[in-house]
């Protein structure tokens, strides 16, 4: 189910032999930079240990931030919702380095 404006993420930390903790939630209603600072502290935390940090269910706003500070990929934010119109999962645009910029 996509998560919704108020529906708290869920942080799971990952082993490298595929083990997972679910850590518990994460309430983000307006979420800011302190929440962000957490979750970047609790990555390098789970990767001194060669673990990794995923989110699940994150509401839009928190990933639209993960994504504006560049950290939703490292940050391991999980595809969820709808695609969007022509959209599909798991598919990428390919530019080409001499495509003109649109």
């Amino acid at each position: 189910m996509p998560a919704g404006d108020d529906s708290p993420a869920t942080v799971v930390m990952v082993a490298d032999d595929g083990r997972e903790v679910v850590l518990g939630p994460v309430h983000a209603p307006g979420a800011g930079f302190a929440l962000v600072d957490t979750l970047a502290r609790l990555q390098l935390r789970a990767q001194r240990r060669g673990w990794t940090l995923r989110l699940r269910d994150v509401s839009p706003q928190l990933r639209e931030l993960l994504q504006l500070v560049g950290l939703a990929g490292v940050l391991g934010v999980e595809a969820g919702g709808e695609p969007e119109l022509r959209e599909e999962l798991g598919v990428q645009e390919v530019v080409e380095p001499r495509d003109p910029p649109v």
